[in-house]
């Protein structure tokens, strides 16, 4: 199975999130190309030495040709063009193959809840389709990994493992007589279409609809398991792998003459004292494009036994214990029906004591602002929503609601501001009230169609009023700002409170003077 490290990962803050990580020697770089690795040395001191204590004079000059010789022509081997792309190909080709692999599960939810049926019939449907779903997988997989083969290599073992039964497996051996030359693994899944097209008929499926639905599923995961038969048998050109191989292995044979210490200097001047002892960057230059080629070997077969192949046989388990679970324990049942704890909620607000979760403990200033916002908005919405009720004793209720939030998050300032120009608004419509309807209310001279239209246009304004609320952004904004921002509201709420009370009187008013006309 693909080794994970995304925990070890999961925060980068400090020092060493990654360098930690070459700590590992599982599906690590160095258990790939160790022993690359040694045999390059070996035979780098082996050259090495000969031609320090084995070589006269003419023959170290000989020598040194061939190393000025290699030196200067390993650079036309464009090794970085042919191993890059080649890389790029096979882990897009490796991406693709573990996307291929079909899981049955979406299959298992279509079977429990199209087919229908309690009893031993409807169980024993609905579990034998599942399981010649997962043979299915299993048949294919056996064909292309060598590690799930070792586990089922006949059919005995997949009857040993509850995947098959002995007339099955009969049936299985005499196809495989007919025709030996095509693989099987789609027989299951006609003997569960066949399944499906019998509950039809015996009224378990409710309709056609849903038996189209059942047979796309079945098709789908055929079509998943033909797919990875295709990339089993269609692999990338040999020819292209065998130019990677040759490009790579020419480069570092050529690299171990021509990086060799002859005592001589190198063409900018400088000594290569430190190539005397051990050749460090022509190591790590090996380590490097070796182990991008190693990458391309381990990946361009996931069904095979490497560190990083995919766990097949895992899936094999994991996927037969799903189906039944979802299709016979699960099979039509569901917790019981409860309210949530938004049930009464306009919308979802931000409780005082948030659930646990990886950000729980994280700026608990920011989670407090997010508090005033959805409660001041709440208490704004509900107020102007009711404004419009003609009962004193509910607009006193919103004032009220509204006084209560101010006077908690606010100093004393504020909430002073807001009582007093409630008051004042108060007094204002007691006195105003008459004399503002009176000039907002149609004369009897006015034409029908004039009075419909300024109905209209009031009636306009107050949607748009009340839109503006409902629509107000909850930001994360500074207390300041926020605190500016209420105020401005709440006293634009007391100029709307009289335009709103007029507007009502001259509603009354207008119907009147109507009935007069």
């Amino acid at each position: 199975m693909t080794v994970s490290y995304a925990a070890e990962v999961a925060q980068c803050t400090g020092f060493g999130c990654f360098p930690k990580l070459l700590l590992r020697w599982r599906a690590s770089i160095y258990k790939l190309i160790w022993l690359d690795l040694c045999i390059y040395l070996s035979i780098y001191y082996a050259l090495n030495f000969t031609y320090r204590f084995y070589m006269n004079e003419s023959q170290k000059q000989f020598f040194e040709t061939i190393v000025v010789y290699c030196y200067s022509s390993i650079s036309l081997i464009p090794i970085m063009f042919v191993l890059g792309f080649y890389v790029s190909v096979v882990v897009k080709r490796w991406w693709e193959q573990y996307m291929t692999l079909p899981w049955p599960d979406s299959t298992a939810v279509y079977v429990s809840s199209l087919i229908r049926g309690q009893d031993d019939n409807g169980r024993k449907m609905r579990r034998t389709i599942m399981r010649y779903v997962c043979l299915s997988l299993t048949m294919v997989l056996t064909r292309i990994s060598p590690r799930v083969k070792k586990r089922f290599p006949t059919l005995d073992h997949l009857v040993d493992a509850g995947l098959l039964v002995e007339n099955e497996k009969q049936i299985l051996k005499s196809m495989n007589e007919k025709f030996a030359k095509h693989p099987k693994h789609w027989m299951p899944i006609v003997w569960a279409s066949a399944i499906v097209t019998r509950a039809r008929k015996e009224g378990r499926i409710r309709d056609d609809s849903s038996l189209k639905t059942l047979i796309d599923a079945l098709n789908s995961f055929r079509e998943k398991c033909m797919v990875l038969t295709f990339y089993d048998t269609m692999s990338i050109p040999l020819v292209y792998t065998q130019v990677v191989t040759l490009a790579v292995y020419t480069f570092f044979l050529a690299s171990v003459f021509g990086r060799q210490w002859t005592g001589q200097t190198d063409p900018d001047g400088i000594m290569n004292i430190v190539d005397y002892f051990f050749p460090i960057f022509t190591v790590l230059e090996f380590m490097f494009f070796m182990g991008w080629l190693k990458v391309a070997e381990s990946l361009i077969c996931p069904f095979g036994e490497d560190d990083d192949d995919f766990e097949l046989n895992w899936l094999i388990d994991r996927n037969l214990q799903v189906s039944y679970l979802i299709v016979d324990e699960m099979h039509n049942e569901h917790p019981e029906l409860l309210k949530d704890q938004y049930w009464q909620s306009f919308y979802q607000k931000q409780t005082g004591d948030p659930p646990l979760h990886s950000t729980a403990k994280l700026g608990e200033t920011e989670s407090r602002n997010t508090l005033l916002s959805g409660n001041i908005l709440d208490s704004l919405t509900n107020f102007f929503l009711k404004r419009g009720s003609k009962t004193n004793s509910q607009y006193d209720e919103n004032v009220k609601e509204l006084e209560s939030t101010i006077k908690q998050y606010f100093d004393d300032d504020k909430f002073k501001i807001f009582h007093d120009s409630e008051e004042r608004n108060t007094n204002l419509n007691l006195k105003t009230s008459s004399s503002e309807c009176r000039a907002s209310s149609p004369s009897i001279n006015d034409s029908p169609d004039e009075f419909e239209q300024l109905k209209s246009k009031r009636a306009e304004e107050r949607l748009q009023r009340k839109h503006l609320i409902l629509t107000i952004p909850s930001v994360k904004i500074s207390d300041t700002d926020r605190k500016s921002q209420i105020s401005e509201t709440i006293n634009a709420s007391s100029s709307h409170q009289s335009f709103q009370q007029s507007l009502d009187n001259s509603s009354e008013n207008t119907g009147e003077t109507k009935k007069n006309i």
